[in-house]
């Protein structure tokens, strides 16, 4: 039996990829074990998104080739920087992103192609969808993966249905462009269709949406957040606050639609948690510009902001744009918009004191203690040890403990 270990960065569709190659590898014999005990082989899933994700893919495949002479390098780093990755090692073996799926089959050669169902996470994500068809001046990621590709939704039934059975409580449908799911089939389809089917055709307590731009959040999609299997969390990427900013950066909404959008979705469903994206230091970013990008979140209730110093990829459009921002400036907007994050994640935390959570068991933190996510995207300190990862409880929230809250659980659901 060969044992193996599966590296990875970078999003949740990644880190969906990620599972169906180790679920593969354990369907033809193989065996997953750390990094530290020398496995036979390595895959390293590897990001681009920025220039940090590049350096932190070179380090992980640095790290691999330490401890297994066999290295497979996949993902977006490795799809656009092959070169890179030879001049590393030459005996590196780099699959693109579209064989993901068949490296076992490159491993075993009689082991043909397979899609099982597998997760090592509690809350697992399901890839529904690859590619992107938008240009946003900024990225290169359609660059690594190509146009929006969906995947069947008998497919993705199939994959929750099996998790289901397997005592899973929620799955997180995830994608690169998750509001283009269907548009690229013969019959368009839509995310809502699919939802829908999901909810119709399986029995999974909890549906969670990854990342969805403001544009694809239509009336339809906003009805089914009444049903209490579909989490109260979206998350709604921002980038920018400033209208001409966003127009360079090729989003395809205006701060004034995203703020009227965001308030209506806050006004209609209470508690939701609504997460966002902000670049900063975009070029011609300017003082006043980044000020209209904190104006417009100080006015919005969010639950947590992800903070992406601007990196200039190359062979991005924004990579040429003139009026680069210093560094410096880039670092001191970044640690303002961090210091509203946590007065903003705090105030969300907070606001759930003395409520009833419906939580996702996903660890074991000590010995009387475990962690959960709620519905609206929560992390709980739950003080018990009497449940077992992936069960569904019912937690009443007692206070706060840092970015914790700090609940009891009162029962099974």
């Amino acid at each position: 039996m060969k044992k193996f270990s599966v590296l990875t960065l970078g999003c949740k569709v990644n880190q969906s990829e990620s599972d169906i190659i180790e679920g593969n590898l354990i369907e033809i014999g193989h065996s997953p074990i750390p990094l530290s005990e020398n496995p036979d082989y390595c895959i390293v899933n590897t990001c681009s998104v920025t220039a940090r994700s590049d350096y932190q893919s070179r380090q992980l495949i640095r790290r691999a080739l330490r401890a297994t002479e066999q290295v497979i390098v996949t993902g977006c780093y490795a799809q656009l920087r092959p070169d890179a990755v030879r001049n590393i090692d030459k005996a590196i073996r780099i699959v693109e992103n579209r064989n993901k799926d068949h490296i076992a089959n490159l491993i075993e050669k009689s082991a043909g192609f397979l899609s099982a169902p597998h997760a090592k996470r509690a809350r697992p994500t399901i890839k529904i969808q690859d590619g992107c068809n938008n240009s946003c001046s900024y990225c290169i990621v359609p660059l690594a993966r190509g146009r929006s590709r969906s995947v069947s939704r008998n497919d993705i039934l199939h994959q929750i249905r099996s998790l289901e059975e397997r005592g899973y409580n929620e799955v997180v449908l995830t994608g690169i462009q998750l509001g283009s799911y269907g548009k690229d089939f013969d019959s368009q389809q839509s995310l809502t269709d699919l939802i829908g089917h999901v909810l119709e055709k399986s029995n999974i307590r909890r549906i969670r949406l990854s990342s969805i731009c403001v544009n694809d959040i239509d009336d339809t999609l906003l009805d089914m957040l009444h049903n209490e299997r579909i989490c109260n969390h979206l998350h709604i990427p921002l980038q920018s606050g400033d209208e001409s900013i966003l127009k360079r950066m090729g989003r395809r909404y205006t701060a004034a639609t995203y703020r009227e959008k965001v308030s209506h979705i806050l006004k209609n469903y209470p508690g939701i948690s609504i997460g966002t994206d902000v670049i900063v230091g975009f070029p011609g970013e300017t003082d006043t510009s980044f000020q209209h990008t904190i104006d417009l979140i100080k006015d919005i209730p969010f639950s947590y902001i992800h903070i992406f110093p601007f990196s200039a990829r190359p062979r991005s459009a924004a990579f040429r744009f003139p009026d680069h921002v210093s560094l410096q400036v880039i670092k001191k907007r970044c640690a303002q918009l961090h210091r509203l994050n946590i007065m903003k994640k705090q105030a969300f935390i907070d606001s759930h004191i003395g409520k009833t959570l419906a939580t996702i068991i996903e660890e074991e933190d000590t010995e009387f203690a475990m962690l959960g996510t709620s519905s609206n995207y929560l992390k709980i300190r739950v003080y018990t040890n009497r449940y077992h990862k992936k069960s569904l409880v019912a937690v009443r929230v007692v206070g706060r403990e840092g970015n914790l809250l700090r609940g009891i659980p009162v029962k099974e659901l």
